[in-house]
């Protein structure tokens, strides 16, 4: 077995990875095709898709309704034999509806919170109105864990 199959984690792990992480990186294109990196909390749902909120007005929305194809990235370690991750490309989708984007930033805020539903709150709910879903459907996935490599081999 190769070395890269040797590190990939299984679907199951790749879950779990990302059930305890609580930020990934969101790489959109610029409009001079620079990358634009930032970390978001996020959430995964049944359905496979990533779902983050953001300002409607904020460059991330802005590049990706230009370019809608996206990377995300989660990744721990500090040692190479601890490095862990999952990176995943795909298409995002933006959703403006402010009802959905109210759902959903409760649904990302109770994920984050070890899902303890987030209270109802007036203020909060307004803000929905300025805010946007960035839906993630993934199109590629890798993934590495190089605590199964054998010790030595790095």
């Amino acid at each position: 077995m190769n070395r890269q199959g040797q590190i990939q984690m299984t679907p199951e792990e790749q879950a779990e990875y990302l059930k305890h992480a609580r930020t990934m990186i969101l790489c959109t294109v610029d409009h001079n095709g620079y990358p634009h990196a930032v970390a978001m909390a996020f959430m995964v749902k049944d359905d496979g898709c990533i779902y983050m909120t953001s300002f409607r007005k904020a460059q991330k929305v802005v590049n990706a309704r230009r370019n809608p194809k996206v990377a995300v990235l989660v990744e721990s370690g500090i040692k190479y034999n601890d490095l862990r991750g999952v990176m995943i490309r795909g298409n995002c989708e933006i959703i403006d509806d402010a009802d959905e984007v109210w759902k959903i930033m409760r649904e990302v805020r109770a994920s984050q919170e070890g899902g303890t539903a987030a209270p109802t709150n007036a203020v909060i709910q307004d803000r929905a109105k300025k805010r946007a879903v960035l839906k993630i459907t993934p199109t590629k996935v890798s993934t590495w864990d190089h605590s199964k490599l054998p010790p030595d081999t790095y």
